[in-house]
């Protein structure tokens, strides 16, 4: 029996416990309250103890990507380059990338991951650092042979790394690049499903009528002259199962669809501000009773896995398009990021609180010098005083994944920075190897 105190406790289901503790037994909690009623075990002063964070769309193979593409035109001319340059990896640049995104996860309070992935080596990175979460594999095209296909490779390759901790779902990455036989092959595997909704305006403008900037990339499929929201309602796949990243240009007729069919949505505010997409309608799909997770996407499009900054950018963006200060509390953004994503993904039976039974998942959260300490609201101290330098402890199923001023990881980082190096330099293929 493990015993972890602080001076606050956040449950998220449950009031903040000052002065608390949560006990854990073989990697599950089995006790949260006062540190009267459970001792003080290994006591962290100054600090909040939190749910792991629950990161719901991440691409971890892509966190040597960072800068590539900035400031571009329009996100059609991203992702044209962003597509170039991930086929200049190998299985070897894209483990080195994954384990990377994973190390930073760990340090920025994160303890599962809805991980989409384009090799599968986010299922590596996330099986050897020790994360939780689903593994969505990439498929891509118009053949629904050939992306099953895409899909058995890949799962062949991951097949052992997956754990009672590590799942496996499918990702058919976005209705421009899927076709519909695509999308109902995947669902028809009866996987969880992780897929990639309007994004942007320039891709539902392509969608409908094939032109504006997107016309001409080659791997495109042809356009389904619908928003993927729309299309998926017209081939009858929208359901519980389906996880649809971004979200940002959805009508009202298009939420009430996503939250009529249960579709879980990931909020990802700072990848859209870094892309130009805009900013995605957070009051209105929580109102409507949506499944809403909170994601950081990968740094090819956003500069680091950094939660806290996610945290922040929601509370930001959420109360900038309202134009109301209430339009996110601190405590609400808290809960996206933890029960919130936990639910988006189908893990909040799992993950995503501090409740007994439920599996030991936490982070440790300094405040020490912080403008936020001494505390007023202890969410709202996190939140906005939350950084990964500040995190002391991740643990997940009890054991210690990161513990600050520990493993420096340093053979990890520099063969990451070589795989950045060579995705710099090296002449693209056209193949996935």
């Amino acid at each position: 029996m493990t015993t972890l105190s602080a001076d606050w406790v956040l449950p998220v289901e449950g009031p903040p416990i000052e002065n608390g503790a949560v006990e854990i037994t073989g990697g599950l909690i089995t006790r949260v309250g006062s540190v009267q009623e459970l001792g003080a075990g290994e006591r962290f002063e100054r600090a909040v103890i939190i749910p792991g964070l629950v990161n719901a769309h991440t691409h971890l193979e892509y966190a040597v990507y960072a800068g590539f593409g900035d400031g571009l035109s329009d996100f059609a001319a991203w992702i044209a380059l962003h597509t170039e340059r991930k086929r200049r990896g190998g299985w070897e640049e894209y483990v080195a990338s994954a384990r990377l995104g994973a190390v930073e996860c760990l340090t920025s309070g994160v303890t599962t991951v809805g991980d989409c992935s384009y090799s599968g080596a986010g299922a590596a990175g996330a099986a050897e650092l020790g994360l939780r979460g689903i593994v969505y594999l990439e498929v891509f095209g118009a053949d629904p042979v050939a992306a099953l296909e895409q899909f058995a490779t890949l799962r062949e390759r991951v097949e052992s790394l997956l754990t009672g901790r590590l799942r496996l779902g499918i990702s058919p990455h976005a209705p421009y690049s899927i076709s519909p036989e695509v999308y109902r092959a995947c669902f028809e595997l009866g996987l969880p499903v992780a897929t990639h909704f309007s994004e942007s305006a320039s891709e539902v403008r392509y969608l409908h009528d094939g032109g504006g900037p997107w016309a001409g990339i080659p791997w495109l499929v042809e356009p389904a002259r619908a928003t993927g929201t729309r299309l998926l309602a017209r081939e009858g796949l929208l359901g519980p199962r389906l996880l649809a990243a971004h979200c940002v240009k959805v009508e009202p007729d298009e939420i009430d669809m996503l939250a009529s069919n249960d579709v879980a949505v990931v909020h990802c505010p700072r990848s859209n501000g870094y892309v130009g997409s805009g900013i995605a309608p957070l009051a209105a799909l929580r109102a409507a009773g949506i499944r809403v997770g909170l994601g950081t996407d990968s740094p090819a499009s956003t500069p680091s896995f950094d939660m806290f900054d996610e945290l922040r950018a929601a509370v930001f963006a959420a109360r900038a398009r309202e134009e109301r200060p209430d339009a996110l509390a601190a405590t609400d953004a808290l809960e996206l990021a933890t029960l919130g994503s936990a639910r988006a993904l189908g893990l909040e039976h799992e993950a995503g609180s501090l409740v007994s039974g439920k599996c030991a998942d936490l982070a440790v959260v300094s405040l020490d010098g912080s403008p936020y300490h001494p505390w007023e609201d202890p969410a709202a101290a996190v939140v906005f005083g939350g950084s990964p330098e500040r995190v002391l402890l991740t643990m997940v199923d009890g054991a210690v994944r990161y513990r600050k001023g520990g493993t420096s990881w340093h053979e990890l980082i520099a063969a990451a920075s070589s795989a950045r190096s060579r995705l710099l330099t090296q002449p693209a293929t056209t193949a996935r190897t």
